[in-house]
């Protein structure tokens, strides 16, 4: 791994986008700090008449996008190398600022929500300009049976930022201090084995490596498993204590209730996906045959079912590559996307201590930020394409919406990067004659399709499983979480593959668990997603224009609403099914390239 500083200035996002300087920023953070006690004037006079709640609810915007702008300036900095403790400070700094807002700003919920919302609705008409918050207030009557006390609500604000412990601890855990040794290479050389390179070798075509990565880095994980269990049981038993506080039944109620999702479409996700596991059983067979193996492993399934290693991309030619594949979208879509190149909003660098994985955020005055550790392999290119949707997700509500409107519901937050993924792989399908790239290219498409909706899928029934026996007094041990995971394996990946044990540990990598029920969401999503990529690809009238006003609406309509915009009803129950008959059509595909290839 190299230190950051040796990576070149057009590999690293812009942060000064934010702030030019840290002069700019102490200057915002100190005016926050200085403006908190203005909330102290609003407080029992908020409803007094319009123009106070106007007064107030202005107030606020102006200091919730200051505050954004610190924790996402913060935010990245810290994630772009964790082992840089002024970053950590820096952020910590930030998150006590947070706290301190939340505190002051306890009780305005409480206080507008003794009201009526008659009284709301009167001042609407009476003060037009109260108008460009109506969603906002609308959204916190429809909370109401869940606000507790003004004291209350102030105490729990106070203790906040305890609740990110367990994700903070977990982060610096598994991205700045674990370390996993040195495996042999597909040459036979030492080389570190860490959570950025574990992709390359689990995907090699060597058998030996793909094994030995898979138990080191697992059995490295087992080492710290009673802390692990530890973190993870203390970020469900907050997610149930909260819930329960507030009074809903359970913490996936409160968390799909905050989203407008009815309960049915976590619980119908989990049973269509079981129900559907035979593709999934026939792919494997056709994966072992591809990679002439007597056995398949879970370690095997990566794999590409090319024998040689896969071509690789500069920068230059990913954003080529993506330029070409998202034309369908139109010109105005890919005029934007190419300004996540030319504009600095892209983090490229594999350095030492930077935060695992990759991920998308926006700062609503400045512009979307990439993380990603590139490494020029098509699937990294993949996660860039995933991302850069995410990206025009955010750009497209920030243009169209106001910032209190702009940040969509996590319901529909994997919907465009997922539709991005698609049309790269389909993309990349068409142009190519070659039986055995285009092989490949199914096979990559059929493994975002068994990631997404089968792993996931699993993932939020590990993570529905565990908040349950916590709700009802279990304890999360690491035999418990050990046990539970390792029997959710054996259903998902069905027969014709062995589920090695060391699966079983495989939990303490998946950073989500501490995302309080977000990880169904990638599978609904991707469901989604398939539908609308099809639509626009198969020529299906108004879908490119559908699905770019979708883009646009932020948080405008509830998440359901905004997917019937873009063609896709989720409340209908062969929405699933249509997505499992695509499924179906790449594994039939993949075995009739196989049969060809045989004859």
């Amino acid at each position: 791994m190299k230190n950051r500083d040796s990576f070149p200035k057009t590999e690293k996002w812009q942060v000064e986008d934010i702030y030019p300087t840290i002069d700019d920023f102490n200057k915002d953070y100190a005016f926050i700090e200085n403006s908190l006690v203005k909330y102290a004037s609003f407080q029992n006079h908020i409803l007094d008449n319009p123009k106070n709640l106007l007064e107030l609810l202005e107030f606020d915007n102006d200091l919730s996008q200051r505050l954004e702008k610190l924790l996402i300036y913060a935010h990245i900095q810290n994630d772009q190398d964790t082992t840089n403790t002024y970053f950590q400070s820096l952020y910590g700094k930030v998150g006590n600022l947070y706290e301190l807002y939340q505190a002051q700003t306890a009780f305005i919920g409480p206080e507008i929500l003794k009201s009526d919302y008659k009284l709301i609705n009167k001042y609407l008409e009476e003060e037009p300009k109260l108008k460009s918050y109506a969603r906002v207030l609308k959204e916190m009557f429809k909370v109401k049976p869940y606000i507790l006390s003004e004291k209350e609500e102030k105490l729990l604000s106070s203790i906040s930022a305890c609740f990110k412990t367990p994700d903070e601890v977990y982060s610096y855990l598994t991205d700045a201090d674990l370390r996993f040794g040195k495996i042999k290479n597909e040459e036979g050389k030492n080389e570190e084995l860490t959570e950025k390179s574990y992709r390359k070798f689990i995907e090699s075509p060597k058998q030996e490596v793909r094994k030995k990565a898979f138990h080191k880095l697992l059995k490295t994980y087992a080492n710290f498993q009673n802390t692990y269990a530890s973190l993870l049981s203390s970020e469900v038993k907050k997610n149930n204590r909260a819930s329960l506080i507030r009074g809903y039944k359970s913490a996936l109620e409160a968390s799909l209730f905050v989203n407008d999702i009815p309960p049915y479409i976590y619980s119908n996700l989990i049973k269509v996906v079981r129900a559907n596991i035979s593709p999934l059983t026939k792919y494997w067979q056709l994966k072992k045959e591809a990679l002439h193996l007597d056995t398949l492993h879970i370690y095997d399934t990566y794999a590409p079912i090319l024998k040689e290693r896969t071509k690789t991309y500069t920068i230059n030619e990913a954003k080529e590559l993506i330029r070409n594949s998202l034309s369908v979208l139109g010109e105005d879509y890919v005029k934007n996307i190419m300004k996540a190149f030319d504009e600095g909003w892209i983090d490229y660098c594999p350095n030492d201590g930077k935060r695992n994985g990759a991920y998308c955020t926006a700062c609503y005055n400045a512009h979307p930020y990439v993380l990603l550790s590139f490494d020029g392999s098509l699937n990294n290119v993949s996660t860039l394409i995933h991302e850069l949707g995410h990206a025009m997700h955010y750009y497209y509500a920030i243009k169209n919406q106001k910032f209190q409107d702009y940040n969509y519901s996590i319901f529909v937050a994997e919907v465009a990067s997922q539709v991005n993924q698609i049309l790269l792989s389909k993309y990349l399908i068409s142009k190519t004659t070659d039986l055995e790239t285009k092989k490949y290219l199914i096979d990559d498409l059929i493994n975002d399709f068994k990631a997404t909706i089968y792993r996931q899928t699993m993932f939020s029934e590990f993570e529905k499983t565990i908040h349950e026996k916590e709700q009802n007094r279990e304890v999360l041990t690491c035999d418990l979480l050990n046990d539970l995971y390792y029997k959710l394996n054996k259903h998902y990946y069905g027969k014709n593959i062995v589920v090695d044990k060391d699966i079983k540990y495989e939990w303490m990598r998946i950073p989500h668990f501490y995302m309080n029920f977000y990880v169904y969401q990638y599978a609904t999503a991707y469901a989604a997603s398939i539908i609308i990529a099809m639509n626009i690809l198969n020529g299906q009238k108004d879908a490119k224009e559908n699905y770019l006003e979708f883009l646009k609406l932020g948080a405008t309509k509830s998440p359901i609403a905004s997917l019937k915009v873009a063609g896709v009803d989720m409340e209908s129950a062969s929405t699933l099914e249509e997505a499992f008959q695509y499924f179906n059509s790449l594994v039939d595909e993949l075995a009739n390239l196989s049969e060809v290839e045989n004859e």
